[in-house]
């Protein structure tokens, strides 16, 4: 085993020390110097290393548990070979066993039971839904980390040593907790991982498993035939209905087992809610199906189902007599233990009764008492008043302010402990200090809700009684992280000295996660239908585009197969179709600032030229497509640019007439022919 320690495996893992070693593993500290993080390796040990097929269905398993994730599951982060060593890459623990936190404190109390095992079917029902079975679910592979919550290892990795241990001398610490059919080599399936987690809640609540010998195979024996003692039996204060679940998960037929762990939780919590409860398991006609509480399909004759039935009917009755019998027994083994001590009591007081002479009584065998010597009474049990102290004349029973104590044994107002002890030799007139029982000591579970987990621990510390402080760990939507969502019991319920007491703190809000989908090209609509469907939220904005047809999705951010929180938000880009130009009013303007206003819109500028009477030259008179018209980039705009007025022909000056020259008759003067004046224009 220590021949690893130092070896670097796959230049990652540098192997520290032996933390565990199992039935064909090796479980090493390492540290991962990839991520700077202590870790776990399971090595399989040399007498496996040859046994190909057995290395082949290790390292199957391995990968396929891999997969697990589940906050009461040890994490599995790498499953490799390397230098003909195949191994597993674990979550380190910061913790105990099951196993060895029930050899410190078992029996466990009903709460504490109670918590522990919906864990552990929180963990099995995990992976019952990913088709892995446990197959070894036993205290030692549950661990305890400090803050009360459980991680269950070794998923998977029974099924490949059950070929290789079965009820060998190795298998001991498995067999107790093993199901009938395993112990038969029968098929196994989900409704195995059950009757053991069944049998690890009778040894939280008993002390004890229900089954024990000097083999394996003799245990096995009593798994198959047996009927174990019921728990209430041996510890008298398990409620009821934890008492029916741990048994009905421990029902030697299958196909009366619970079907699931989903059925099974839903009684805990049930139970939980309220521990008063009864449960009523009734005999089923039909076998539950592996992997649902679905009955399967009927292919007995209904005779034989009705002989079937009767059968149950009987052994249910059979058990109920063996339970009544057990009961009977127990109850005179208690009364005969009571009538001896009643006779011993009698005998005791009898003899303190008559020790007022000189001498010791002839039975006892302690030295002779000085004279005038007499017994302490038994006073723990009796109520103090004035009468007791009237009962005993030679002595000076006394109290003062701190003998009142509390007691969780005795009712207030009864002596609960003395001093001298009962037995004692003392002279007449000595003082005999009482301790009054003031009950049971009480306080209230404080509101804690909305508290730090720091700050909620501060104040249960701080009340006056002491309490067993388990935490667990869940989504809230609307407390913080690391602050309490609720109690277990709930705020204003009276508390218990000793009581087990569950603060659940908020992981805070669930994240649920989902890949954007691919929705360009599509129409806006139907984008916004598929984003939406996926839990997410769409905007959309919008563009222009050469290719895409107006109204459908050009672009979209983030891309398609991108994770998201649900309730986030897709960006979508819509086509406005091609982009145009709306053509401003270019008249008046000269012609270099109107192709430097078409230029910077994208458009062509193309000039002509005309006359104008009204337009001043080099300026524009017109354009073509009009002010106001859409184009396309790139367009090309005529403009018209003005020539100024048409010219003037000029003519060849004619002296005035002289005021003095008198007019033609006609009233003017004769002037030139249109004809000649024609020819007078002519270039």
């Amino acid at each position: 085993m220590e021949k690893y320690i130092g070896k670097l495996l796959d230049g990652r893992y540098e192997i520290l020390e032996v933390i565990g070693v199992g039935g064909m593993a090796v479980v090493y500290k390492a540290m991962d110097h990839r991520l700077n993080r202590l870790v776990a390796v399971k090595i399989l040990k040399d007498d496996y290393l040859n046994d190909a097929e057995f290395r082949r269905r290790f390292h199957g398993e391995s990968q396929a548990v891999a997969m697990l994730s589940h906050p009461n599951i040890v994490s599995v982060y790498d499953v490799s070979k390397n230098d003909g060593l195949d191994y597993i890459v674990m979550e380190l623990i910061d913790g105990i066993t099951l196993k060895q936190y029930m050899d410190q404190r078992a029996p466990l109390s009903w709460r504490e039971t109670l918590h522990f095992s919906m864990q552990i079917a929180k963990a099995l029902e995990h992976a019952h839904s990913r088709g892995i079975i446990h197959r070894d679910i036993k205290p030692h592979n549950v661990m305890i980390l400090k803050d009360g919550s459980v991680k269950v290892a070794d998923f998977g990795i029974a099924r490949i040593a059950s070929a290789q241990n079965t009820l060998t001398k190795e298998a001991l610490g498995s067999v107790h907790y093993i199901s009938p059919e395993q112990a038969r080599g029968a098929r196994v399936d989900n409704r195995s991982d059950i009757y053991s987690l069944g049998v690890v809640m009778y040894e939280m609540l008993t002390g004890r498993p229900p089954y024990d010998g000097e083999t394996p195979v003799s245990v096995a024996i009593q798994h198959i035939n047996g009927t174990p003692l019921s728990p209430s039996l041996l510890n008298g204060d398990i409620p009821t209905g934890l008492e029916q679940i741990t048994m009905h998960a421990m029902c030697s037929d299958i196909n009366i087992r619970y079907a699931s762990v989903t059925d099974m939780l839903k009684d805990m919590e049930e139970f939980r809610k309220n521990p008063a409860i009864r449960f009523t398991f009734l005999p089923k006609t039909a076998a539950a199906g592996p992997l649902s509480g679905a009955p399967r399909a009927q292919t007995s004759k209904p005779q034989n189902q009705a002989v079937r039935q009767k059968e149950l009917e009987r052994e249910y009755e059979r058990q109920d007599r063996e339970e009544k019998r057990r009961r009977v027994w127990m109850i005179v083994a208690i009364c005969l233990a009571a009538i001896a001590l009643v006779g011993l009591l009698i005998l005791l007081l009898g003899q303190s009764g008559g020790q007022t002479g000189t001498t010791a009584p002839a039975e006892s065998t302690a030295p002779a008492t000085t004279v005038g010597e007499q017994f302490v009474p038994q006073l723990i049990g009796s109520l103090w008043d004035d009468e007791l102290k009237k009962n005993y004349p030679n002595l000076k029973l006394v109290e003062n302010e701190s003998s009142y104590v509390y007691n969780d044994k005795y009712p207030a107002g009864v002596i609960c402990d003395q001093r001298p002890a009962n037995g004692e030799r003392v002279p007449p007139g000595t003082e005999i200090f009482v301790y009054i029982s003031m009950g049971e000591q009480t306080d209230t579970m404080p509101p804690l809700e909305g508290y730090s987990a720091e700050n909620a621990n501060t104040l249960l510390k701080a009340l006056e009684i002491e309490l067993t402080v388990l935490t667990d760990r869940e989504y809230s939507d609307t407390v913080p992280v690391d602050h309490v969502t609720r109690t277990d019991p709930e705020a204003g319920t009276e508390l218990k000295n000793g009581q087990v007491v569950t603060v659940f703190i908020s992981l805070g809000k669930e994240v649920k996660t989902t890949k954007v989908p691919n929705v360009e090209g599509a129409s806006l609509s139907n984008a916004t239908a598929s984003v939406k469907s996926r839990g997410l939220e769409i905007q959309s904005r919008e563009d222009y585009s050469s290719t895409v047809p107006v109204g459908y999705v050009i672009s979209q951010s983030p891309e398609a197969g991108t994770e998201l929180e649900e309730g986030e938000t897709v960006t979508v880009v819509i086509s406005k179709g091609k982009q145009t130009v709306k053509l401003p009013s270019l008249a008046g303007q000269t012609e270099n600032s109107a192709a430097t206003a078409l230029s910077g819109l994208g458009l062509v500028a193309q000039t002509r030229s005309d006359y104008s009477s009204t337009v001043p030259a080099g300026q524009v008179i017109s354009q073509s497509p009009e002010a106001g018209t859409e184009v396309l980039p790139g367009s090309t705009v005529t403009i018209t640019l003005s020539l100024g007025p048409v010219p003037v022909p000029s003519t060849s000056e004619e002296p005035e007439p002289s005021s003095s020259e008198a007019p033609s008759e006609s009233g003017s003067e004769p002037g030139p022919s249109e004809s000649e004046s024609a020819e007078a224009v002519q270039p």
